[in-house]
């Protein structure tokens, strides 16, 4: 049989996509190629990024490496998608003639007819739509995990901040109906999964498609009523779009986890108007208030630009003091890079390299002295933790097993007698804190095997079948559903 390999760069929409790609490729028949084939597949697929500055240095570089590969390969095909493909086009296969397929961010369902295209008639294909074919949740899908799921609720983004050129490649925001959102919740359930992370450009956003501003906390909600749905997470917000309805439902919705990643960007006003980002730091700062008073507990996160062109040193110590005062569990810190195509690439006021990297170097000092101390508080906490697959690198060596608490803190806990699988959940109280991740070196109070930690080892026992999952399409032999879950998780 013939194998693919699939190498995603860039956001969760991108993740989710590959996720798309490969349940594509393995219902025309190929399967996954071996853990570090590094090129050695029949098909090669790069699912790119076009937000950092280098991305098409570090697509064309990979290109290169794969070059003599293909040569010594007779067969073998080579495509390119997502957002630089969407921009560039032609150009790809111009400067690297021996791929075979290009196809964009809108038209990810047709690239198996593109690859047996471009091999009937010996000939690259490039095929890029300028808008939305269908919908990508109805395309069939090989999730990466057995008891955890992505779910799209829309796609494209409305929004004009000028270090952003996802618009210009995703398009206008696109809602899917509430319905077939619920569905596809629904049946993942059916197969096991017990934790779903809703997926948009700007997840709050949703509903101005539909003509319903409370359509996204109604989403909330509905999935609160899904029996078996343990955990529901949501990225990414928007500030200016993040409503009172949807605090409420956040707090009011058992399953809807104490978890908020929300993009700062920049804590100065005047750089945030550069930005065309709709709000202020006061507006920022209020949303975080109104979220703790109603989620005591929830853990907060962001993105933050230093280096912004026209960024003060005053602009960067407003970054400083929102960060002091959001005390955020964690930060996704970013070096300004041009992105080619949006308006903030020709601004003047371009940071010096050396400005911006002392500045970086401050603002991770900082939130990393942050992160520490409110983990700290997470000690003596008894926490339900979700079992993970590879969230710790270490648990060989330590004799640990790692999970992701309610809040989403990481949680490295000693490994308990009882077999655990990922998507159990274990019940355990923590012993120790570190800026990235917490321990709980005594006993394991409590293991509760889940329907999540079925449906993972049943994947794990069979590795002869395809590990893909076909949403919505049926086929022959898929199992009964799985016995409902006892017990619930607790909010924390």
């Amino acid at each position: 049989m013939k194998t693919y390999e699939v190498r995603t760069y860039g956001c969760q929409m991108n993740v989710h996509d590959s996720e798309r790609l490969s349940g594509l490729l393995e219902g025309a028949g190929y399967v996954r190629a071996p853990e570090g084939s590094d090129g050695d597949a029949d098909v090669v697929v790069f699912n790119t990024c076009a937000v950092r500055e280098n991305a098409d240095n570090k697509l064309y570089g990979n290109l290169g490496r794969l070059a003599p590969m293909k040569t010594k390969r007779p067969g073998m095909q080579i495509a390119v998608g997502g957002c630089l493909a969407q921009k560039d086009r032609d150009t790809i296969v111009q400067r690297a003639p021996w791929v075979d397929v290009v196809f964009g961010t809108h038209n990810i369902g047709k690239l198996p007819v593109l690859l047996e295209r471009a091999r009937i008639q010996e000939e690259a294909q490039v095929e890029i739509a300028e808008s939305l074919e269908a919908f990508p949740s109805t395309l069939p899908t090989r999730r990466e995990s057995a008891y955890a799921a992505w779910v799209s609720i829309s796609v494209g983004c409305n929004n004009t901040c000028t270090f952003c050129i996802v618009p210009a490649l995703r398009g206008k925001e696109k809602d899917r109906r509430p319905g077939d959102i619920l569905a596809e919740v629904e049946a993942l359930v059916a197969e096991g999964v017990s934790e779903i992370t809703l997926l948009g450009q700007n997840v709050n956003a949703y509903g101005s498609d539909i003509g319903d501003r409370e359509a996204f906390s109604k989403l909330l909600r509905a999935c609160g009523r899904i029996e078996g749905l343990e955990r529901v997470r949501f990225t990414s917000p928007h500030p200016r779009d993040f409503t009172d309805d949807v605090i409420a439902a956040m707090a009011e919705t058992p399953n809807v986890m104490p978890q908020l990643h929300m993009p700062l960007q920049s804590g100065s006003d005047t750089v945030l108007k550069a930005m065309r980002r709709s709000y202020r730091q006061e507006r920022f700062l209020g949303i975080i208030e109104k979220v703790r008073a109603a989620i005591p507990h929830a853990a907060i996160s962001t993105d933050i630009i230093v280096g912004f062109p026209g960024e003060t040193e005053e602009d960067f110590e407003q970054t400083m003091h929102a960060v002091r005062e959001a005390r955020f569990a964690n930060a996704f810190t970013f070096q300004y890079s041009k992105r080619p195509g949006t308006p903030a690439a020709t601004m003047e006021g371009q940071i010096p390299k050396e400005v911006v990297q002392a500045r970086y170097e401050r603002l991770v000092a900082l939130q990393e002295e942050i992160s520490w101390e409110e983990n700290k508080k997470q000690v003596g906490r008894t926490l339900e933790v979700m079992v993970a697959e590879g969230e710790g690198r270490k648990d060989g060596s330590t004799h640990r097993l790692s999970g992701r608490a309610p809040d989403n803190r990481l949680v490295h806990f000693t490994k308990p007698e009882q077999d655990v699988r990922p998507g159990d959940v274990v019940t355990v109280e923590i012993t120790y804190a570190a800026p990235h991740h917490l321990l709980a070196e005594g006993p394991t109070e409590a293991v509760r095997r889940t329907r999540a930690g079925d449906a993972w080892e049943k994947r794990n026992a069979a590795p002869a079948q395809p590990a893909g999952v076909m949403l919505g399409l049926p086929k022959i032999g898929v199992p009964e559903p799985l016995q409902a879950a006892t017990g619930g998780c607790t909010v924390v």
